[in-house]
């Protein structure tokens, strides 16, 4: 029986936990359970996806070991193959929303078992103008704080670290002179423009570790995403007790909006600062969004919160990519978003519920660069190699 192959991608620096110490601990568990393995390493912003693209080979899965942004450009570099590839995430970041969301443990060990045992789930991907996200997209008064909270005190203190920065020392006395952003927003039919000092659209149970969601109201794989929008706060102590509506489902429908879609347009009087999934995410001036269904395969353990059918890996083979039928003269930038949603649609034709509908094509009003060029910071496909190239990285 032929052994299953992995590519395996770490951030040495993400969360409490150094990754020299866990990475042969992961090594370990793959090499008992008989995996060949690759591993890379980042070290900096971009790698994750670059090392996807350029090493998944004939690879059947790939694992990403660090935060929700390590994973969240892991499924950047996903999306770009001809054929799906099941995604396993090892969290060791310093919230890990994503991974209590779709049913991970934190415990290194125990996520990698996770892994080994093979169950898939189909995964709801979003997509923000020209870039895919996991769970999360905000914007409004905090969302910095998520970007900006220093690598070290991150890996310290953990979650604790985002409250600390964010909300004891930031997002308190920021709230006395904040003021609210004018926005258009466009879904399914219908209008809103109002003044509003939040907004998420996110797949998530919790956001940050602080906004949480009842589980009722979520199902990461029905081709709709939810809408968190705050649109009064009196004063600065009022944000705590937004928290507790939201936990409790109190949508009043004036200070407090929760609506599900899978397409909404946002227009801003001026560039606005947005996080993708924890990590900087541009400031555009429009943005159109819109739900690509099962678009990807996650590897977790049970979880009420799918709705499909789970899978094992083992149904996932190796097949000779299709011959690309581009034309290869046609290099204008907006034929980045068809191609990707041509590779979606390709990849889904194997899959048994058929092709989905992945929505409007977004536009490309986006001011986030191009991620960083690959770096050639490779371990070693052998369990006993040592770990290199142990810069901090920008991911979390």
């Amino acid at each position: 029986m032929e052994k299953k192959k992995v590519l395996l991608i770490v951030n040495p620096t993400a969360g409490r936990t150094k990754g020299k110490s866990y990475t042969f601990d992961i090594v370990d568990r793959f090499s008992t359970a008989d995996y060949e393995f690759t591993i890379k390493t980042t070290t900096k912003s971009g790698d994750a996806t670059e090392f996807v693209k350029n090493y998944i080979g004939d690879h059947d899965m790939v694992v990403c070991c660090g935060g929700d942004g390590t994973f969240n450009e892991t499924i950047n570099g996903v999306m770009s193959l001809s054929r799906r590839v099941p995604i396993g995430y090892i969290p060791a970041g310093s919230t890990n929303d994503l991974a209590n969301t779709i049913g991970l443990p934190t415990d290194i060990v125990k996520a990698t078992d996770t892994i080994i045992e093979g169950k898939t789930h189909t995964y709801d991907l979003g997509m923000f103008n020209n870039r895919f996200f996991c769970y999360v997209a905000s914007f409004g008064v905090g969302v910095e704080y998520s970007y900006n909270t220093p690598q070290k005190l991150k890996n310290l203190l953990g979650h604790t670290a985002y409250v600390i920065n964010g909300f004891v020392i930031h997002l308190i006395p920021a709230l006395k002179s904040v003021k609210p952003i004018h926005i258009k927003i466009e879904y399914d039919d219908n209008v809103i423009e109002d003044d509003f000092y939040f907004g998420a659209i996110s797949n998530s149970t919790s956001v940050a570790g602080i906004f949480k969601f009842d589980r009722n109201d979520i199902r990461l794989d029905d081709g709709k995403f939810e809408l968190l929008l705050v649109r009064r706060l009196n004063s600065p102590l009022e944000a705590f007790s937004i928290f507790q509506q939201i936990k409790q489902r109190k949508f009043d429908g004036n200070k407090l909006l929760f609506l599900k879609s899978s397409n909404i347009k946002m227009t801003f009087d001026k560039g606005v600062p947005w996080t993708l999934d924890g990590e900087y995410g541009g400031t555009p001036k429009e943005v159109r969004f819109s739900v690509l269904k099962r678009a990807i395969d996650v590897i977790s353990g049970p979880n009420s919160l799918f709705e499909g059918k789970e899978s094992d890996v083992s149904d996932f083979k190796v097949k000779e990519k299709p011959a690309d039928n581009d034309d290869e003269g046609d290099k204008e930038e907006k034929a980045e978003k068809g191609e990707r949603l041509a590779k979606f649609l390709r990849r889904n034709k194997a899959k048994d519920d058929g092709v989905q509908e992945a929505g409007e094509i977004p536009s490309d009003e986006s001011s986030e660069n191009e991620p960083a060029p690959a770096s050639e910071a490779e371990i070693s496909d052998q369990p006993e190699a040592k770990i290199e190239n142990e810069e901090e990285s920008h991911l979390t």
